[in-house]
C-alpha cells in the first residue's frame, strides 16, 4: 500500500467526499492551534494571565501534534477505500478532457 499519492484523492466522487472532510478537519485543527498560539502569546505578555496562557500554548501544540494524525489517517483511509469498479478518473476528467482534446486536433 502506497500513501501520500498525488491524484488519489480524485480516483471517484466517494475519494473526494473523504478527502474534503480530513481537509476540513486538519483546517479546523490548524486554525485552532494558530488561535491558541496567538491568544497564549498575548497572554504571556502580562504576568497574571502567564499561567492561562501556558496552558493555550500546551493546547495548541497538541493541536498542531494532531496535524500530520489527521494527514495519516486520510491517506490510509483513502488507501482504503481503493479503486471503485471503473470509476477511476483521469487527471483530466469532464469537459477538461473534452477541451485538451480539442486542444490538441487543432
Amino acid at each position: 500500500m502506497k500513501l501520500f499519492r498525488t491524484r488519489r484523492f480524485d480516483a471517484s466522487s466517494r475519494h473526494r467526499q473523504v478527502y474534503s472532510a480530513y481537509e476540513i478537519a486538519y483546517t479546523t485543527v490548524d486554525w485552532l492551534a494558530a488561535v491558541m498560539f496567538t491568544i497564549g502569546s498575548i497572554m504571556f505578555l502580562q504576568d497574571n494571565l502567564m499561567h492561562a496562557g501556558t496552558w493555550l500554548f500546551i493546547i495548541g501544540s497538541v493541536f498542531f501534534a494532531l496535524r500530520p494524525s489527521i494527514r495519516l489517517g486520510r491517506e490510509l483511509h483513502l488507501a482504503r477505500l481503493g479503486k471503485e469498479a471503473g470509476k477511476k478518473l483521469s487527471p483530466f476528467s469532464g469537459s477538461q478532457s473534452a477541451n485538451l482534446s480539442d486542444e490538441r486536433s487543432r
